[in-house]
């Protein structure tokens, strides 16, 4: 909350703000919302300059209406829908990832994570041919697998442009998957493109494998 304080808006000056203090307001909330009338005759006070003083707070803190269809509009210009690789994954997902969002894959080892994480990237760099950032912490990625995923794919040899489209960073510890995340979000701030450049979705696999140390477990998959 905003405290009432010298120079925050004309008319507000520190005789007035210890004033009003002294009768319990001492935030932007709790002026706006007190009885100007009860106010100005607690603290002696003038109604015309407390009510001119909030004008202007109020004009300063309050927010602006916002139009539904025009907060819809900009939702579907902000958001993209990614395909997995895998129609039935999409119709559960109900079309695929949404940009700006998080997804969680969990299950037991052995049951395809990795398969879906590898689709997910050879999906959003060959079928939209975007970047793609894969956060490998259990050292299960194959650039191999990638590239048979990615050959099945397409008969136009687009494969290698495709590969090249994916990033791969080995992170080990949840300090090194935290440090690649706050690089990214670092880049993403500044506005500074990579050499492999714009960066549409960001792939970790897997976030139990860096966790379960910390709670000292031993399992790597999950």
């Amino acid at each position: 909350m905003v405290v009432l304080r010298a120079g925050l808006c004309p008319g507000l000056t520190e005789d007035m703000i210890q004033l009003l203090r002294d009768n319990g307001i001492r935030t932007v909330v709790d002026f706006v919302s007190s009885d100007l009338e009860d106010v100005a005759q607690k603290c002696s006070l003038s109604y015309k300059a407390l009510v001119a003083v909030r004008r202007v707070l109020l004009a300063q803190f309050s927010a602006f209406p916002a139009n539904g269809a025009d907060l819809y509009e900009e939702l579907k210009s902000s958001t993209a829908i990614l395909p997995t690789g895998s129609p039935s994954l999409d119709q559960l997902l109900d079309s695929g990832l949404y940009t700006g969002e998080v997804m969680e894959l969990m299950g037991a080892p052995g049951t395809g994570k990795t398969q879906v994480c590898l689709g997910i990237a050879a999906s959003v760099s060959l079928g939209l041919k975007q970047h793609v950032l894969f956060l490998d912490s259990t050292g299960g990625f194959t650039a191999s697998r990638l590239y048979q995923m990615l050959q099945a794919q397409t008969e136009d040899e687009e494969e290698q442009a495709a590969l090249q489209r994916v990033q791969v960073q080995r992170v080990f510890n949840i300090y090194e998957v935290l440090r690649a995340l706050q690089e990214l979000r670092d880049h993403l701030s500044q506005q500074v493109l990579s050499s492999m450049g714009p960066l549409k979705v960001v792939v970790l696999d897997s976030v139990s494998a860096v966790i379960y140390p910390l709670l000292g477990g031993r399992q790597s998959e999950g």
